[in-house]
């Protein structure tokens, strides 16, 4: 079963990598490899979470100076500078998307998953930096089965919360994310169940794919 009250805490990892604001791309790019992490944290001077750079963010500027590449009008002419001369301040993506270690880890993996993230930095009320949750974090208590979840939605939810058969729709859930599909009949009725969905335990995510009667 799902653990039910987990928390970031409870599955974050404190022993976190980061790098200082001004660390430069060479710095950076051991670092990546160095810990074979994908990114990290920046953090300023008292430990703040300013931004996140990744090794993506690194190789994009490594094309943008290629110089038998075509110039990149598209990029700004920072992102276009020497890498060497670059710093995590100016690699970085912001503002940081964070999560508080009292959260829930249900709310964490639908953030990273609407924010197709890999890894949350974990802060105080501050901003500052006190752990890291990845998916791989998460997943550990979301231990529900997919066809279980599938269950509860299309009996306790369809069947018995609404008085609907539950045979009019198609559900479907795959690593806690669930599509729904079918003909509700009314906007109303096919909203209604997508939010009730919402809150069935596992559940990280729900895709409205029903079909709604046309306006007019």
């Amino acid at each position: 079963m799902i653990t039910v009250h987990a928390y970031v805490k409870d599955v974050m990892t404190t022993d976190v990598v980061a790098a200082q604001a001004d660390a430069s791309y060479r710095d950076l790019a051991a670092m990546l490899r160095g810990h074979r992490v994908g990114g990290f944290p920046v953090v300023d001077g008292e430990g703040v979470v300013v931004g996140v750079v990744s090794e993506s963010d690194l190789l994009a500027r490594q094309v943008a100076h290629r110089p038998h590449l075509p110039h990149l009008p598209h990029l700004p002419h920072r992102e276009q500078a020497d890498p060497a001369r670059l710093t995590a301040a100016d690699l970085m993506s912001r503002p940081p998307v964070t999560v508080g270690p009292d959260e829930t880890a249900k709310h964490a993996a639908r953030l990273m998953h609407s924010r197709k993230l890999r890894r949350l930095p974990v802060v105080d009320r501050r901003g500052r930096l006190v752990g890291i949750v990845t998916r791989a974090d998460l997943l550990s208590a979301f231990t529900r089965p997919d066809e279980e979840i599938r269950r509860e939605i299309t009996q306790d939810v369809i069947a018995d919360g609404f008085f609907t058969d539950p045979d009019r729709f198609t559900v479907t859930v795959k690593d806690g994310v669930v599509t729904l599909a079918g003909v509700p009949g009314s906007v109303i009725l096919g909203r209604n169940i997508a939010d009730q969905v919402q809150h069935v335990e596992g559940v990280i995510a729900v895709r409205d794919r029903f079909t709604y009667p046309e306006k007019g």
